[in-house]
């Protein structure tokens, strides 16, 4: 009969096994990220683009997310054939093939003059206002960009980031990006909603993406059906009259890009609720129609509505 001592050194010991695999899966995942963004940072933008977007057209259609996005791209269209629907699936898997390698080599595409800065005087405006702003984006065109403007302004904003699993992996990416954000790059927690109301209330800039599901948050009509969202960025703008802008990145051809954004009036009357929850669909109804432009550039495949 084994001994308590021998079922907890066992326990101790499969423990322990774990976390030496953990450290080698993440030291594996660093060492192949880390050999990749130089390969990319070697390579020509417009190559090192396409060549990831074509492995990710290829392989991503055999993956259990792409029958989930045709599910919600059929809801959202359903006028559209079969085939038509698989069109723009695939086209939305190169996009985010794309993405991804240029979420890598970001700095060399903004100095290397593809972004065309549409934004016009909205931004000039407020930044002579020393207003606080909230600017909410979504996961289009090629979203590591959107925050492009605001620095060719110098308006100093916040951003948020999902924090990664691997640790190692988590810094990288964090460190890459945390130059574009002067007012700091928090990564989601319980503290992050205090953090970025006092940025706000002080006259500074939030950007968020805000097209993910919450569900916690109030529900808004998008593409015809009901969708849990969150109504933070809205409870920013109303709490602390701030101006609230919605911001999209679209691709235009391989690797050049527009940016452009679209004020969201704020309603501020006795019911400080509802005025958040219009606030919040009205982005929505935004969001929406800036989809239907080019949906092959949206994400269809994460878990929008349920």
């Amino acid at each position: 009969m084994e001994t308590a001592e021998g079922i907890v050194a066992g326990g101790a010991d499969e423990k322990g096994g774990r976390r030496r695999t953990r450290r080698i899966k993440y030291a594996f995942e660093y060492s192949a990220l880390r050999a990749l963004a130089g390969l990319l940072h070697i390579l020509p933008i417009d190559f090192s683009s396409w060549v990831m977007g074509a492995i990710w057209r290829v392989v991503a259609p055999h993956l259990r997310r792409h029958e989930r996005a045709l599910r919600h791209l059929a809801a959202a269209y359903p006028e559209k054939s079969r085939a038509e629907i698989e069109a723009i699936a695939r086209a939305m898997w190169m996009q985010l093939g794309r993405t991804f390698a240029e979420a890598l080599i970001s700095e060399r595409i903004m100095r290397a003059g593809r972004i065309d800065d549409r934004t016009g005087t909205q931004l000039d405006t407020l930044k002579i206002s020393g207003k606080g702003s909230v600017f909410v984006s979504m996961h289009t065109g090629n979203w590591e960009l959107v925050i492009y403007p605001t620095l060719v302004r110098g308006i100093k904003a916040a951003g948020v980031y999902q924090r990664m699993k691997n640790p190692k992996v988590d810094d990288y990416i964090m460190l890459a990006r945390r130059d574009r954000y002067a007012r700091g790059l928090f990564a989601k927690g319980n503290d992050i909603a205090r953090k970025l109301m006092r940025i706000v209330r002080e006259g500074g800039s939030v950007a968020l993406l805000a097209d993910l599901r919450d569900r916690r948050g109030v529900v808004v009509p998008f593409f015809g059906r009901p969708a849990p969202t969150t109504p933070f960025p809205a409870l920013l703008a109303r709490s602390n009259d701030a101006v609230l802008l919605a911001a999209r990145c679209v691709r235009t051809r391989g690797v050049h890009f527009y940016i452009e954004t679209e004020r969201i009036e704020v309603p501020h009357t006795a019911d400080r609720d509802a005025d958040i929850a219009e606030a919040t669909r009205r982005i929505h109804v935004l969001f929406e129609r800036w989809i239907r432009e080019h949906p092959e550039q949206w994400m269809w495949a994460h878990r929008r509505w349920g």
